[in-house]
């Protein structure tokens, strides 16, 4: 994952796509497109989602247990493989959001501090 402008390594938020993912699928099953689209759309398209980091964190997150998949129909009646998200998913997202949260609100406060 990356951010459309600025960062030339294009890996500020390494670590967090698990997370993205998580919470996209908190809202439904989905197809990787789909998955990469709502975290575009989500983001107002500062983050961009590539095939070489969403599958291979598809596959780690649904080893781990966090998501199953199942073979469907796209709505351009393409096969696709669906994710959702199960019940340790959801665990884990909970987890992962207030980690998240201590996180933004430890570097707002140093960025205060004078």
């Amino acid at each position: 994952m990356r951010r459309r402008a600025g960062n030339a390594d294009g890996d500020m938020l390494a670590g967090t796509l698990d997370m993205l993912i998580l919470r996209i699928l908190q809202a439904g099953a989905a197809h990787g497109l789909q998955i990469a689209q709502s975290i575009e759309r989500r983001s107002d398209d500062v983050l961009l989602v590539e095939q070489g980091s969403l599958y291979p964190a598809l596959h780690r997150i649904e080893e781990r247990g966090w998501i199953a998949s199942y073979w469907g129909v796209s709505d351009t009646n393409r096969k696709a493989k669906f994710y959702k998200l199960t019940a340790a998913g959801r665990k884990q997202l909970a987890s992962e959001a207030s980690r998240w949260s201590e996180l933004v609100d430890a570097v707002g406060r140093v960025l205060r501090t004078e």
